[in-house]
């Protein structure tokens, strides 16, 4: 009766773990907006990795929130603590041009390949078993017949390629935000009908938030649907990629003027790779010009993203353009329209050094 009682209590215990898990993504399957995430202030980070530092054994994606900043990487390497103001003071204007000047990187990119985790590529059932194998539990894998099958695969892994199979005809940031990046687009595009300027827009979609008429004789459209880039005015020719799976640009050599990427860089699970390429295919001098807001699908953002705040996701962007190498150092601007009232927009750029191969 007791061993009875005990697997009963223990499925109403994972009823509630997997209620926990999988309805906040099944949420976020084709949301018109994504949920705000939000900037960590200093004393929330300083309690989260007070916790870490304490012991406090919980596997990343399930304390999503709590993860270290970056920030607290860096200022635990000696002469960093210099940018411990950065973080309580994210979200004031004028503070995100500030983050990526004079940095002092560390020698090694400082992040793990668990960083680049997402909440749907966790593997709750290898925590499961290794649960089921410790001897205080002696019920073995009964606890399964609980969990039907199909939910197995929701829980387990949620591929790229399904999650991407809907064109979805939405914007991701508002329309203040939408305005600001084509404002700075206009600022820093080369004049349209340019002979010779060739653009990329990598993880593109229906809508590249490019000046209004804007033309170039070549703008290559990359993303994952193909339904999307055929609605996209603007492209002249595209491709579509899974660049999560196979980071290698399909292009030549020095054949782009300027690479844009719309609030999509927190996706990428390869970004040096992916960054590296970029690279390879940027003219010398070219420009490669990161966007992004505090909104996304945070199942598919990686793991040092949704557990960050806006000033970190500045240095973390940054940092792929130092550590890829070939490029100039980085430099951020802070576009948001309006702060606090509608969605911040920041901008991570870098030129491809004129001595790069």
């Amino acid at each position: 009766m007791h061993k009875m009682y005990k697997i009963y209590d223990m499925s109403k215990k994972m009823s509630r773990m997997i209620s926990l898990l999988v309805l906040p993504q099944q949420q976020q399957i084709y949301p018109c907006r994504p949920p705000t995430i939000h900037a960590r202030a200093a004393n929330s980070v300083s309690e989260s990795q007070r916790k870490w530092n304490i012991g406090f054994k919980a596997p990343r994606r399930l304390v999503l929130g709590l993860g270290a900043s970056i920030w607290s990487q860096f200022m635990s390497m000696p002469g960093r603590a210099r940018s411990k103001y950065h973080i309580a003071l994210a979200r004031q204007k004028g503070v995100i041009e500030e983050v990526l000047k004079n940095v002092d990187w560390p020698q090694q990119f400082p992040f793990k390949e668990e960083d680049f985790q997402r909440f749907d590529e966790y593997n709750l059932f290898k925590l499961i078993n290794f649960d089921f194998n410790h001897p205080k539990f002696d019920i073995g894998l009964s606890l399964l017949l609980y969990i039907p099958p199909k939910l197995k695969v929701v829980i387990c892994r949620s591929p790229d390629s399904l999650f991407y199979d809907a064109p979805r005809f939405v914007t991701h940031i508002d329309d203040p935000a939408i305005a600001a990046l084509t404002k700075y687009y206009s600022k820093v595009f080369p004049p349209s009908n340019t002979p010779g300027i060739c653009i990329l827009d990598m993880c593109s979609s229906w809508v590249s938030h490019f000046p209004k008429g804007y033309k170039q004789a070549c703008i290559v459209g990359l993303g994952m649907n193909e339904e999307e880039l055929k609605r996209n005015p603007v492209l002249t020719e595209y491709v579509v990629q899974d660049l999560n799976l196979n980071p290698k640009l399909p292009f030549e050599d020095n054949s782009f003027d300027v690479i844009s990427n719309a609030v999509s860089v927190d996706y990428l699970a390869k970004p040096i790779e992916v960054f590296k390429e970029m690279c390879r295919i940027l003219k010398p001098g070219g420009l490669a010009i990161m966007s992004f807001s505090n909104r996304c699908f945070w199942t598919k953002a990686i793991s040092i993203w949704t557990s960050t705040g806006d000033a970190d996701h500045v240095m973390i962007v940054g940092s792929y353009f130092h550590y890829s190498g070939g490029f100039e150092p980085p430099q951020a601007v802070d576009i948001s329209p309006n702060p606090g009232r509608s969605d911040p927009m920041y901008v991570v750029y870098s030129r491809k050094a004129s001595t790069a191969n």
